[in-house]
């Protein structure tokens, strides 16, 4: 029964996790409500679609905290979490409710089914997925899986970024995964230019020709929102893109903006 929930007060939907938040924040800025209508949004105040208040779901900080224990479970070591995934990298969500909450029940008392559905469905990259009463990672794997993501409307050019001093050796020998069981490209220039930044100053952006690729045979997967993934691709299929691409040329004006 409600009055039996320690989480929650009698008034309206407020639990004591949101009031905390407010607390510590000021502001409802980075928890993850749901619209009875329009369900999970994130980061606003109100439903973007209605601009209804919505039910409370978990805090930011909890989101954060989360979503770092579920990529390290769903894409390099569920075996941490003594958890069982299988071929296709799904992993049931009780078993994962289970095991954190052994590891740390302090932190993750609260956590239920919905709140995995919630992360799901607001992560602005789509990087997981569920289905049922099971969720799996949609890329940036380490373990070898058997993919069974989307291959058909594939764009006919994807990105990748590198530093500029391993583009002319991409460009002849291709693009094999880093650490990671696929290779991952980009949909826009600018996705593949903000994960370039991350790893490299200036990055150089690289063109794949995705429709000679496909017609070849090769397999491409469509993953997160902007990503896709390979199992690798040969340096005939690369080009590297101009300084002088608009979406390039607004994304190194961000950059200076920034310095």
């Amino acid at each position: 029964m409600e009055e039996n929930n320690p989480w929650r007060w009698n008034r309206g939907n407020i639990t004591d996790r949101e009031v905390h938040e407010k607390a510590s924040t000021g502001t409802t800025d980075n928890m993850i409500r749901e619209c009875s209508t329009h369900g999970y949004f994130s980061d606003d105040d109100l439903c973007p679609a209605c601009n209804s208040e919505g039910k409370f779901i978990m805090r930011g900080n909890e989101r954060d905290s989360l979503a770092r224990r579920l990529a390290l479970a769903l894409r390099h070591a569920p075996e941490k979490f003594d958890l069982e995934m299988d071929i296709n990298g799904w992993i049931d969500i009780k078993d994962i409710i289970r095991q954190f909450k052994k590891s740390n029940e302090r932190r993750y008392h609260w956590l239920r089914p919905h709140h995995f559905r919630a992360i799901s469905e607001t992560d602005p990259k789509g990087r997981y997925e569920v289905r049922g009463n099971v969720i799996r990672a949609t890329y940036g794997h380490s373990l070898e899986i058997e993919l069974d993501l989307p291959t058909d409307n594939i764009p006919t050019s994807l990105f990748y970024p590198c530093s500029p001093e391993e583009a002319e050796n991409l460009l002849e020998v291709g693009i094999s995964p880093s650490g990671r069981s696929h290779v991952h490209l980009s949909a826009t220039v600018r996705s593949a230019a903000e994960a370039g930044k991350v790893h490299h100053s200036r990055p150089t952006i690289l063109e794949v020709d995705t429709a000679s690729m496909v017609a070849s045979g090769e397999t491409v997967w469509h993953a997160g929102v902007t990503v896709y993934l390979a199992d690798s691709v040969a340096g005939e299929y690369l080009t590297v893109l101009p300084d002088d691409d608009p979406e390039f040329v607004l994304a190194r004006a961000k950059w200076d903006e920034e310095e």
